[in-house]
């Protein structure tokens, strides 16, 4: 398989090849879907707590004496059974992330990239970068790159004038090759990518 590789203007300037090896291969959706719920996890804040009964008011003095009442044995108004009592097993502030090997979280990066491939969602160009930190600038060049809903731009190291430039356009995000996740790439309608940046995934991926 090769792509076009295109300059800033979207005329075709040249060609890369990509290896059957990384994106040749069967679309593995189950590996996508581990990667995906590993970083949505990873982002869950965990600050959702309920007071039991260490943390709850009163409960200092037993209720009532503990015969002759007629009433069930009592020794604190804190039991989960009294109202305004603590919660039994209710949630506690903890961290939602955990680890998957990273042949998986490769493995779904590999995936993701093969179904934008498919989809012809992808565009190669040489360069990525802006003279000025211009906005206006950045949106240009990316318009005429076919830029269109959400748009994902990918380099190894982002220009950083083009990436002051693009941070403020709506639906547009700026990723370094090395910080590409599986989620990144299907969250998005468009990928634009640097020559150098496939090269350095199919090295990685391979």
């Amino acid at each position: 398989m090769t792509l076009d590789v295109v300059n800033k203007d979207n005329q075709k300037i040249g060609s890369v090849e990509l290896s059957d090896d990384v994106f040749a291969g069967p679309i593995k959706k189950d590996l996508m879907w581990t990667s995906v719920v590993r970083q949505n996890a990873s982002e869950r804040r965990g600050t959702h707590k309920t007071k039991n009964r260490a943390l709850v008011s009163g409960g200092g003095k037993k209720p009532y004496k503990q015969k002759g009442t007629g009433r069930a044995q009592a020794g604190s108004t804190r039991s989960p059974l009294w109202r305004h009592g603590g919660t039994v097993f209710g949630p506690q502030p903890r961290s939602y992330d955990f680890a998957i090997p990273k042949k998986v979280e490769r493995g779904a990066l590999r995936a993701a990239l093969q179904t934008k491939l498919r989809d012809g969602a992808v565009t190669v160009v040489d360069e990525l970068a802006t003279a000025d930190i211009k906005t206006k600038a950045a949106a240009e060049l990316l318009k005429r790159l076919g830029a269109s809903g959400r748009t994902l731009v990918v380099d190894v190291r982002p220009d950083e004038k083009f990436l002051l430039s693009a941070r403020n356009i709506a639906g547009v995000s700026v990723v370094a090759s090395g910080r590409l996740t599986a989620r990144d790439v299907l969250n998005t309608t468009r990928i634009i990518t640097t020559r150098a940046a496939v090269e350095r995934l199919q090295e990685v991926l391979g």
